[in-house]
């Protein structure tokens, strides 16, 4: 296969992942899953040591019930310590960044297949912030990216805000002279950019944001949701003397959060529960946590969390979180008011993300034409109610919710 001077564009987003190239001028999606223009950043390691599986492939596997460690949003852990600690996964010892660098090795391979060409130059995504108010973290995330691309076999890496690349992309829909405002909702972060459009192009005036996305709706939702049927909120005996201790959240918070759950699958975390079972008030509700720990059902019930929160969001009838797989007929109800209840805090630093960014610009929020929203968790109601209240007279416009960010960074590669 020959090498290519040109270079591929590659959103590695914390739930899905495109790749596309610029040829002749337009956007070439790449066919890096079966049928599908985006890929789930996912990755599924079989106990038997078979061939790591990623995208769709990692999720079928877990469904199936195959024996195995299932992992998620990974790159929600760039910049910390986690992603360079050796742990047993898949029948010898790894580390996320190596797995990371397994994954964009075999998207590299994918779109290497699909373009008919060998890439060495990658320009990828990245949010402005991977880790909000950390400068040192956030400079550490991004030396931690470039490393797992360079391990993949690029030569050349370079980085665009995610944001900016989704103005590019947005060029198209945007009027003479207008200001705009992109709100890219992913899976982990929330990035904003406000741009013009000119005769020349876009020109970005400001960028901002923070670590805030899907992720954390869904652990929002499970807390508020789901973990109380599995003991949190219920009460402890003490070993010794009278009264009663609140159960304690650190397990909760782990399970409910993408990232953690396949950490917490140890001797220590059983034990851990095994004792809180020993002292519960409420032995049958806090036997449940004891069966999702015992036979791994922290993916499942993470995946029923998220189909209930999409389902809350579209309106109706109340949603349903089904936890049949822990005990039959378990399951939560979540109602468009619970939903809301449940996101309620994350509404102020979205409208104050939004403030900050608009000030960095110098724009007044009355001078917004249009807010173009970005990412799989823009769809979320709060975020237009937010985005409408900080620029009232703006039009409001969906993008490519889950493409828009690959076809900017395309875009973009005609200058680099």
């Amino acid at each position: 296969m020959p090498a290519s001077s040109a270079m591929l564009a590659v959103d590695f987003g914390t739930s899905n992942s495109a790749a596309a190239v610029l040829e002749a001028g337009r956007v070439r999606r790449l066919a890096i899953e079966p049928g599908a223009e985006t890929l789930p950043t996912a990755v599924f390691f079989p106990d038997e040591r078979a061939p790591m599986r990623i995208g769709s492939a990692a999720a079928e596997a877990l469904i199936a019930g195959d024996e195995g460690r299932y992992m998620r949003a990974l790159k929600s852990v760039l910049g910390t310590p986690l992603f360079h600690e050796a742990r047993p996964i898949g029948g010898r010892r790894r580390t996320l960044a190596g797995i990371v660098t397994a994954f964009l090795a075999e998207l590299k391979a994918r779109a290497e297949a699909a373009a008919g060409t060998r890439f060495e130059r990658v320009l990828s995504g990245r949010p402005v912030h991977f880790h909000s108010a950390d400068p040192v973290r956030d400079a550490a995330a991004e030396a931690d990216l470039r490393g797992c691309y360079e391990a993949a076999g690029f030569r050349e890496v370079d980085f665009r805000f995610e944001p900016e690349a989704a103005a590019l992309a947005a060029r198209a829909d945007a009027r003479p002279d207008e200001l705009g405002l992109i709100v890219d909702i992913g899976g982990g972060t929330s990035d904003f950019s406000v741009f013009r459009a000119g005769p020349d192009g876009i020109e970005i005036l400001a960028s901002h944001g923070i670590r805030l996305g899907g992720t954390d709706f869904d652990h929002a939702v499970s807390m508020a949701h789901a973990m109380p049927l599995l003991g949190l909120g219920g009460a402890l005996r003490r070993s010794f003397g009278d009264g009663l201790l609140p159960v304690p959240k650190a397990i909760y918070v782990d399970l409910s959060t993408w990232a953690m759950i396949p950490f917490l699958y140890n001797r220590e975390t059983e034990r851990a529960v095994e004792d809180m079972e020993r002292h519960a008030v409420d032995r049958a509700t806090m036997a449940r946590l004891g069966h999702v720990i015992d036979v791994r059902l922290g993916h499942e019930l993470a995946f029923a969390v998220e189909a209930g929160k999409i389902a809350a969001n579209l309106g109706g009838a109340p949603a349903w979180i089904g936890m049949g797989q822990i005990e039959p007929g378990l399951g939560a109800p979540v109602t468009a008011g619970s939903l809301n209840a449940a996101l309620a805090p994350y509404r102020e630093p979205l409208r104050l993300a939004i403030y900050e960014t608009l000030m960095l610009a110098r724009a007044r929020p009355d001078r917004i034409g249009a807010v173009v929203l970005v990412g799989g968790s823009s769809l979320m109601g709060l975020v237009e109610t937010e985005a409408r209240a900080a620029c009232p007279g703006a039009e409001i416009r969906r993008s490519e919710a889950f493409t828009a960010v690959v076809d900017g960074l395309a875009l973009a590669t005609a200058r680099a």
